[in-house]
């Protein structure tokens, strides 16, 4: 299935980076060389990696295959990078601790080829640009091997051992104890980033859905897009991030360490304010073939999610048929379902249609 992963974005014009930025255990060396060579045949554009043996022992076995340093590596200065340089690597995915300032400062001190690279969106790990035991502890997964269950979202207290009571952690003026951070949102300060010298902006998608890399990737593409043309970012880009799953909202360590309102005190649960409810599959004389991912029902009103003009257009589901059958319906309940909808404008395949929570 990697070979054709690597061939699809190939022909799309797009590049397939893979991670292999596990902090590798002796068990996982007999198979990396084998399966980095394996990656420079299939054409990968490059390989993360955080593991300084992982990474000398890319250069030996597949010198042509293009590595970049991952957040992992916890990259905060300008010593880090260089020598990530010198070892090969063309590319240093900054850790997620450092200001605009400090990455300024970095970037005037490094080869001008090497590349940067800074997260604008997505989860923001409670440890050191996600080196983290929490998970491996409490439930045998090792997020420094790819497999986080992000225990630090749970709701905890603390109990002194000879007492009964348990104590809420609580926040005091030393800082916060709180282990849920707010969601990294950085769509309205691209700007700031690449005068920094950033050259690529990476947004974190772990076990996120096909509707949440959606949304964020069409909203940052247009907040970039605005940005190359030296507009404002997009009105409403933020409102449209709260779209997709989301725990609120912060510019992490950008502007400053986080005080109190980075944390999100009341749940660990995400929150989006739209419910991906079908895509088009074909769009034909006034009405448009779906494919339901959530029931929606006559008399929804559903709004369009595309990369083209119709991005945003609202329209009312009238009728609802059965592709199969034919038969009219007053709703699309089954997961998959084949169904015609009138619409009243054009949409093109693999748009996404959405509706309001209640």
């Amino acid at each position: 299935q990697l070979v054709d992963a690597v061939q699809y974005l190939h022909a799309r014009g797009k590049k397939a980076y893979i991670t292999c930025n596990i902090f590798a255990h002796y068990e996982d060396i007999a198979a990396m060389g084998d399966y980095l060579r394996y990656l420079h045949q299939i054409r990968a554009d490059a390989v993360l990696v955080a593991d300084l043996g992982v990474l000398k022992l890319a250069k030996q076995v597949a010198p042509e295959l293009v590595v970049h340093i991952s957040t992992q590596a916890n990259t905060t200065n300008a010593l880090a990078a260089r020598a990530y340089y010198e070892m090969g690597a063309s590319r240093v995915v900054l850790a997620r601790e450092l200001s605009i300032e400090e990455i300024r400062r970095l970037r005037d001190q490094i080869p001008p080829e090497l590349e940067l690279e800074a997260f604008v969106h997505g989860a923001m790990c409670i440890s050191y640009s996600g080196r983290c035991l929490l998970s491996s502890y409490l439930t045998g997964r090792d997020s420094n091997r790819g497999r986080c269950a992000q225990p630090c979202r749970w709701a905890y207290t603390i109990r002194e051992q000879s007492r009964e009571e348990e104590l809420p952690i609580l926040e005091d003026e030393r800082g916060t104890y709180i282990l849920n951070s707010k969601d990294l949102c950085m769509a309205e300060h691209l700007r700031e980033l690449k005068d920094a010298g950033v050259d690529s902006f990476k947004i974190e998608g772990r076990m996120k859905t096909v509707y949440y890399a959606a949304v964020v990737t069409n909203a940052y593409r247009r907040a970039m897009d605005a940005m190359l043309a030296g507009e404002p970012a997009p009105s409403g880009i933020v409102q449209e991030l709260e779209k997709a799953a989301n725990r609120e909202f912060t510019t992490g360590f950008y502007f400053g360490k986080p005080d109190e309102h980075a944390q999100r005190y009341v749940s660990s649960k995400c929150v989006q304010s739209y419910e991906f409810v079908a895509v088009v599959r074909g769009s034909e004389q006034g009405r448009v073939l779906l494919e339901q991912r959530n029931k929606f029902s006559v008399g929804d009103e559903l709004e369009v999610l595309s990369a083209g003009e119709m991005n945003g257009r609202v329209f009312t589901v009238s009728a609802i048929d059965d592709a199969e059958t034919g038969e009219a319906q007053a709703s699309a309940p089954n997961p998959q379902q084949l169904v015609y909808v009138p619409c009243s404008f054009a949409l093109a395949p693999m748009d996404i249609l959405r509706r309001k929570q209640a």
